[in-house]
């Protein structure tokens, strides 16, 4: 049967509660994507992370009284007067195989794939990591997550000890260890990271390599000789020593989920510790790397 769509933009402060005014008002999904027309794939476990200026687009059953939706939108403090939304009809298709066909192999740096499991792996004999998309983890659909793994795919990490901290899907952490890391330990906030950095681990035969660990259960005395963060600013900041003490000296550090404007702020926060290079911009996000000091 036909849908009907309802698109309006949002901020990033009430993004997330106008979506589920919508939900609250009929709509079957709601739907994140930010002014890139990026999909937003990586939230931080437990939260919805947005970046910036954000559409959201609500679903519809075609028969929905669409004046009682607008009317909801029209007396609710989330939205200003004089905010735009557009409507449209939508003819019956196959959603999640129209979903599917948006989603390809995607390359980071000179060896590194990330591959969905639904699409042939361009090259065999590259490091082909097998993730499929999902609205609650990254799949490296956004800047930030392509910034780690080019960055990562640039390492010589063979026999390393890597920890990815906030280790959402998984995906760096596999990405490490099909790049030649020997040991990698991910850390999250949330119980559901931690379930999908297993089972991705597993999908790629690394589960063996890889540990997982709630912050209050990490063992005492972990060092790595490499530490990838890809979280906010925010807990970036705040958690600093915390991360800094995770490194050994010599130890690599690659730092992202920060925005342009936010670098130089980082790079005084971890320079008392760690030589850090110039940031690496895309698309507004910046990915800081550095080596610490002895």
């Amino acid at each position: 049967m036909p849908w009907i769509q309802l698109k309006l933009n949002a901020t990033s402060e009430n993004a997330e509660m106008i979506g589920e005014l919508l939900m609250d008002n009929g709509a079957l999904s709601a739907t994140f994507t930010d002014s890139h027309d990026t999909p937003i794939f990586e939230p931080a476990p437990g939260e919805t992370r947005l970046w910036g200026d954000t559409d959201i687009t609500g679903l519809y059953e075609a028969d929905t009284d669409m004046t009682l939706v607008v009317a909801a939108l029209n007396n609710s403090p989330l939205l200003n007067e004089n905010f735009a939304l557009k409507i449209e009809q939508l003819e019956d298709k196959d959603w999640e195989r129209e979903w599917m066909e948006n989603f390809h192999p995607m390359q980071f740096g000179e060896r590194l794939w990330i591959c969905p499991s639904w699409k042939p792996v361009p090259d065999p004999s590259a490091v082909n990591v097998m993730l499929d998309p999902g609205l609650a983890f990254g799949t490296g659909t956004h800047p930030t997550t392509a910034l780690c793994l080019k960055w990562l795919d640039a390492q010589n990490l063979q026999d390393k000890v890597v920890i990815d901290f906030g280790c959402g899907s998984g995906i760096l952490a596999i990405a490490a260890l099909k790049l030649g890391a020997k040991r990698v330990i991910g850390i999250d906030i949330d119980h559901q990271a931690i379930t999908a950095s297993r089972d991705n681990a597993e999908r790629n035969n690394v589960s063996d390599q890889l540990e997982l660990y709630l912050p209050g259960d990490m063992p005492e005395g972990l060092l790595a000789d490499v530490l990838v963060a890809n979280i906010l600013a925010g807990p970036l900041r705040e958690l600093s020593t915390n991360i800094e003490a995770l490194v050994k000296d010599n130890g690599l550090l690659a730092l992202s989920g920060i925005l342009q404007q936010q670098a130089d702020e980082l790079i005084d926060v971890y320079g008392k510790w760690f030589s850090m290079d110039k940031a690496e911009i895309k698309e507004d996000w910046a990915r800081l790397s550095g080596i610490k000091c002895k």
